[in-house]
């Protein structure tokens, strides 16, 4: 796994740093942003899609125009002149590629490849783009994209310039039926216009999970392929892109088969390859193939790890049992994780994903049908075989195919969850069932297109339901601690020990030493700093409990005096509301309210996206103005500073820890200060570089508070990995460092090295100010909170390698054996190096 996953003079970057563009921040914006960049100590921008997308787009993820680079952000000309300005400050660029979908664009036409289907059908040469069933609706594309049933709507259509126009939407006519009657003209064409609400049973495209408005593409053919990557493959070709991220691997037919090519077509382009991750989101024990010819994951599994580093278990369970006491939940409703995933599964396979299980009963019944010894399976029985394989996967997808046998990781996985699944059927003989959708889902059944077609979209349906269930249903349900809620998280034990981090950091140095690390994207519900203020409510839940007891005194008060004014409209959205406000750390109504609606509607316990109660809605809003975005709510002065402290600690020490262990650590925009954000779109904001600070910092001006703090912490270590890949990179070594004493459950420390083996020794010091060969050690505290509870170090110490060792923050030298209420005495964390 530490073969060759770049190319001889194209090593892995250093650090990257995340830029999310859009209109308000293109790549002039960008631009003008190197020059503190490259002073910060990151090697590489980071840059979010870069092609054609939907006008206004604030992500880049709905591409319409694989030809080209996106007019709105500057075009080719701009990006090309931000490689030219990055490389002139020693920068390379990284690029986000979206393989798996493109965009349903209003009007339709900036989307040509799609227009050209909905105009030929079937026989358009753009046909084969897109994962169309053309056997459903009589040889049509559903669209749905009315407001309303086609018999309401049919006033708004109209026909003008050659082509159907409804609102904003635009749609092109079939040959030869432009004069003709509205109905008429309707029923002639290649597609179907549809009431939206159809798509979740209708819909005979696949999507981007339950995303009408993103359809898949067929990547896994090598014309589509050659179309859609030309463009990027260019810009790597030409030196303007250094390395990739890809999106969503597991929405591909076949994400290996993928990868493998995209890496065969990069070497051809840049004549080597390229530092490429996925974006492959690791369940609880899964690990990233091994074969996969990438550097790793974006790092999502990095976050999980340090996370949960700062849980206090005890705090947890007491957090829980407030939770459970406080809110009542039903057990299957956010009161059990395991509980609650199960049944937001159920809901998920069989509402939101109807169409795509049909899709798979279709597929299935053909396969039964060619062979005589399963023709008995009636559809309903595959249905219920199928809906009860997929709930059961604790990962997003196996991967299979029928050319070779399955890896025992993914056939003991079937296996067991067939075994599970057997009890949804009364009669014995019927549940065999289950037993052929496994094998289907195997490969086990036969290799005919029949067979390849149900595997990889039975694959492909698994993600789209672990994703639709997990990150944006339970985890808006279960709500003990809602920085557990996170990509590549379980909220269900999300605490780790320093012993199970040292062992995944371990593994990632010795198998995936390039992999990304991320603290914050934008994908993340919270920010890392407002995680780490989350976390350290496991530090004092007894002040969480006096907070909740603040909220229902003020509540009862305010009820006496306007009754039907201050009650929560349910407890889960008073817990929930009040821990959000908690994280963000100010009762800020213009960012709290969006966040909040958001999230009662992901949730889907009272309102939802599609369902939406207005009036429920109107109460979630009132009750927030009154209550989190209220500063003068007596909830604040209950909580007082009890967070200030473990959230530094937390920040700091979380920020360090990511910049130091194994793998790339990609810094998402602002994070180098303190950077509270909720879910988006309030993580999307155009990021504010602070170049005066980091300039004040460097003339040895003292931080003045954690937002100055962390810049210094962060600039220190990229500048640090920037000097010494060989400690950081593939090359070097990961070796954990013991404290000893009363309080050594406190820290975490490590060293980094060369893995030439000299860094634990006086002799390889080398001599060098920057501890030339000596390597880095990375220390931080953890549950500072209960620590000071406790009586704080009382003696406890941490052991260094031989040699005099510096602290890159404080300028302290130290040798041998430092008290940690000495190494500690400024900062909750340490940066050494030999000096």
């Amino acid at each position: 796994m530490t073969s060759d996953r770049t190319a001889p003079g194209s090593a892995p970057p250093t650090a990257t740093y995340r830029l999310q563009l859009q209109p308000a921040f293109p790549f002039e914006a960008a631009g003008a942003a190197v020059p503190y960049l490259a002073a910060l100590g990151v090697s590489h921008l980071h840059l979010s899609p870069v092609l054609e997308a939907r006008p206004g787009s604030t992500h880049g993820y709905d591409v319409v125009d694989h030809s080209a680079v996106r007019a709105e952000l500057g075009g080719e000309e701009g990006l090309r002149a931000l490689a030219h300005t990055a490389r002139a400050h020693g920068l390379g660029l990284i690029v986000d590629i979206v393989p798996n979908h493109m965009a349903v664009p209003a009007p339709e036409r900036l989307n040509r490849p799609l227009w050209e289907v909905l105009k030929d059908g079937p026989a358009s040469p753009y046909a084969r783009w897109f994962d169309i069933d053309w056997g459903r609706h009589c040889g049509k594309v559903l669209l749905p994209v009315l407001g309303g049933p086609l018999g309401e709507e049919l006033a708004a259509l109209r026909v003008a310039d050659g082509a159907l126009r409804y609102h904003d939407h635009e749609f092109p006519l079939r040959a030869g039926t432009e004069g003709l009657p509205l109905p008429e003209l309707l029923d002639r064409q290649w597609y179907r216009l549809g009431w939206w609400r159809l798509a979740r049973t209708e819909l005979n495209y696949r999507r981007f999970f339950t995303i009408s408005e993103l359809i898949a593409v067929r990547v896994e053919d090598p014309e589509v392929f050659a179309a859609t990557h030309g463009k990027l493959l260019e810009l790597v070709r030409d030196g303007v892109i250094d390395g990739l991220r890809v999106d969503h691997p597991d929405g591909l037919a076949d994400p290996e088969g993928y990868l493998r090519q995209l890496d065969r077509e990069v070497r051809a382009a840049a004549g080597g390859g390229r530092w490429t991750v996925v974006e492959k989101i690791l369940g609880r024990g899964e690990r990233l193939p091994a074969h996969w010819p990438v550097a790793g994951t974006t790092g999502y599994d990095a976050l999980h790890h340090i996370d949960g580093l700062f849980v206090d278990p005890a705090g947890l369970a007491e957090l829980t049992a407030q939770y459970r006491g406080f809110a009542a939940p039903p057990e299957d409703l956010g009161g059990d994780w395991p509980a609650t995933v199960r049944r937001a599964a159920r809901h998920v396979v069989t509402y939101e994903l109807a169409a795509e299980v049909e899709r798979l009963v279709r597929a299935a019944v053909r396969i039964c049908a060619a062979e005589p010894r399963l023709r008995d399976h009636a559809p309903w029985a595959l249905r219920t075989a199928l809906r009860e394989l997929l709930v059961r996967l604790p990962v997003y997808r196996p991967y299979v195919s029928p050319d070779t046998p399955p890896t025992r990781t993914d056939a003991e996985m079937l296996i067991l969850a067939a075994g599970d699944a057997r009890a949804a059927f009364a009669v014995r003989e019927e549940a065999r069932v289950v037993f052929t959708v496994r094998d289907a889902a195997l490969g086990r059944l036969g290799d005919g297109p029949h067979h390849r077609d149900f595997c990889a979209r039975f694959a492909q349906t698994a993600a789209a339901l672990r994703a639709k269930s997990v990150e944006d249903t339970a985890f808006y349900r279960f709500a003990p601690l809602l920085s557990a809620a996170e990509v590549g998280g379980d909220p269900g034990q999300p605490a780790v020990s320093p012993d199970r981090f040292h062992a995944f950091a371990a593994r990632l140095q010795a198998d995936w030493p390039s992999t990304g690390t991320v603290l914050s994207t934008h994908d993340t519900k919270r920010s890392a700093d407002v995680r780490a203020r989350l976390a350290a409510l496991t530090e004092c839940p007894d002040r969480w409990g006096r907070l909740l007891e603040a909220v229902k005194v003020a509540a009862e008060v305010r009820e006496t005096a306007a009754p039907g004014t201050a009650a929560a409209p349910d407890a889960h959205l008073a817990w929930t509301a009040w821990q959000t406000a908690v994280g963000l750390g100010s009762p800020d109504g213009e960012r709290l309210v969006p966040a909040v609606l958001k999230g009662v509607r992901e949730a889907g316990l009272r309102t939802t996206w599609t369902e939406q109660d207005p009036a429920y809605e109107d109460e979630v809003a009132a009750f927030l103005k009154a209550g989190p975005c209220d500063p003068d709510h007596p909830a604040w002065a209950a909580l007082g500073g009890a967070l200030d402290a473990p959230a530094r600690a937390n920040a700091l020490g979380a920020a360090l820890l990511q910049l130091t262990m194994p793998g790339v650590p990609d810094l998402y925009m602002g994070t180098e200060h303190s950077y509270a954000a909720l879910v988006d779109p309030d993580n999307r904001r155009p990021p504010e570089p602070r170049p005066d600070l980091l300039a004040h910092l460097d003339a040895g001006r003292e931080p003045d508070g954690t937002s100055a703090e962390k810049l210094l912490l962060t600039a220190a270590a990229l500048r640090l990995r920037r000097r010494h890949p060989q400690w950081f990179g593939p090359s070097g070594a990961y070796t954990p460092l013991a404290a000893k004493g009363p309080a050594a459950a406190h820290c975490v420390a490590f060293l980094r090295t060369d893995g030439r083996g000299g860094g634990d020794s006086a002799e390889a010091s080398g001599g060098g100010g920057d501890g030339a060969d000596g390597g880095a050690v990375t220390a931080v505290t953890r549950l500072s909170r209960r620590l000071a509870e406790a009586g704080g170090w009382r003696g406890t110490a941490l052991a260094l390698p031989p040699g005099r060792w510096r602290d890159l923050l404080t300028g302290r030298t130290v040798e041998g054996t430092g008290p940690l209420s000495d190494l500690f005495d400024r900062f909750p964390v340490a940066l050494l190096i030999r000096s």
